[in-house]
């Protein structure tokens, strides 16, 4: 039990950094972890219910963190995250239905389609041209699909969000600042879903794992927030898909 908590405390640090320097509220960090240390024979659905919990802390204290830095755009960000939370109710309860290891599989699935995206497709990488603003149909059919893809995986919207905002040519660092408060409604919104099912007191939520982690994450968030200033652009979007191959990798052999 003691090597499992401290297991969490040190990916709950890890998890703060990544919440941060990427815009993930845990989600890519914790689910692995957590999958791999739980003793429940649910493990992913435990996973994704404890990863949600554990990025409304985290995406709510990097927000504010962020927006004293005066990273955040509202035209970028509403109304977008109010489609993204239609998505979320949608996307969490169907996790609720599927099984673990469809849960598994389809997390590994769309990790490797990121990758494959972000490395032969054009524009993230490598801004192209100057930040163009989000389309109806993005902000409105994309926000529902960010929202539910987010939950039903528990990765927060991310992995959706930083992709599609620096396609519109923004610099890394802003990309990543504005998918903490995106993933925001779908950690809430996840949270209430599976704090509900799962038939226990705290439905499918590990309250220990998730305590563990935010003892890791809060002290680290307040930690790097600087560093995400100094990190060269190239560099960013490189360390943001060995990251997303480093969870893939996790969740696969776990």
């Amino acid at each position: 039990m003691l090597t499992s908590i401290l297991i969490l405390l040190l990916f709950g640090c890890l998890s703060g950094v990544t919440t941060v320097l990427f815009g993930f509220g845990g989600g890519f960090v914790t689910v692995p972890v957590v999958a791999a240390v739980t003793s429940r024979g649910d493990a992913m659905h435990v996973a994704i219910a404890t990863s949600t919990a554990v990025m409304v802390v985290n995406a709510v204290s990097a927000t504010v963190v962020q927006a004293r830095a005066g990273r955040l755009r509202r035209d970028y960000i509403w109304p977008l995250a109010a489609f993204v939370a239609v998505g979320a109710v949608v996307g969490s309860v169907a996790a609720t239905y599927a099984g673990d290891g469809l849960l598994r599989i389809l997390f590994i699935v769309y990790l490797a389609v990121t990758i494959v995206d972000s490395l032969a497709r054009g524009g993230f990488l490598k801004p192209q041209g100057e930040p163009k603003p989000l389309s109806t149909f993005t902000t409105t059919a994309g926000g529902v699909g960010i929202g539910a893809v987010a939950s039903f995986l528990g990765v927060g919207g991310s992995v959706m969000t930083v992709p599609l905002l620096r396609r519109k040519g923004l610099p890394m660092a802003d990309a990543a600042a504005m998918a903490n408060p995106l993933s925001v409604p779908v950690a809430v919104v996840a949270t209430a879903v599976y704090a509900t099912a799962g038939g226990g007191p705290s439905g499918y939520l590990d309250p220990i794992a998730g305590v563990a982690l935010l003892a890791g994450s809060l002290p680290t968030i307040a930690l790097v927030r600087r560093v995400a200033d100094r990190l060269p652009d190239k560099v960013h979007a490189v360390a943001y898909v060995l990251l997303l191959a480093a969870a893939l990798i996790a969740v696969a052999v776990s």
